[in-house]
């Protein structure tokens, strides 16, 4: 049975993630450093865990596997989560694959150096309309390759 991990904390489309699982019937895993209210569903389910740093990506990355779907805008936990098996989709609907992680990564390692050497970059631009149809298109579309391949 396919789950959805949510990297929670700063997850901006969790109540879109919350009516793709209902409609699916998919258990959904709310992981976040702090208390965040869920809907009253038990398919639905709020792991809080340590503020340590990196709880809740170690938490995803130890269940996550094949036909599972991790929703995170954290890309070491997407190249964790892509080698376990799961399918990875980031906030705004672009999926992590196998074949773009590596790009993904050397693009973050190269801003954490330019921020560490004083530069200004910015943080990530504001979720738009566009990102949330954008990601529920991929929800479904990663909820029904799965099923495929499953059949």
């Amino acid at each position: 049975m396919t789950s959805i991990y949510v990297d929670a904390d700063a997850c901006p489309v969790k109540n879109e993630i919350y009516r793709v699982a209902e409609r699916y019937g998919l258990k959904v895993y709310v992981v976040s450093n702090s208390y965040l209210g869920v809907p009253r569903d038990p398919r639905i389910e709020l792991v809080v865990v340590s503020d340590s740093f990196d709880a809740a990506d170690n938490w995803i990355a130890e269940r996550a596997g094949p036909g599972d779907i991790v929703v995170t805008a954290d890309i070491p936990l997407a190249d964790r989560s892509l080698k376990a098996g799961a399918a990875v989709i980031g906030n705004t609907g672009v999926p992590f694959t196998t074949a773009s992680i590596g790009m993904a990564m050397a693009s973050r390692d190269l801003m954490s150096n330019l921020r560490a050497m004083g530069e200004i970059t910015g943080g990530p631009k504001p979720m738009a309309p566009r990102d949330r149809s954008r990601f529920l298109s991929a929800l479904d579309e990663t909820i029904q390759k799965l099923r495929r391949q499953r059949s």
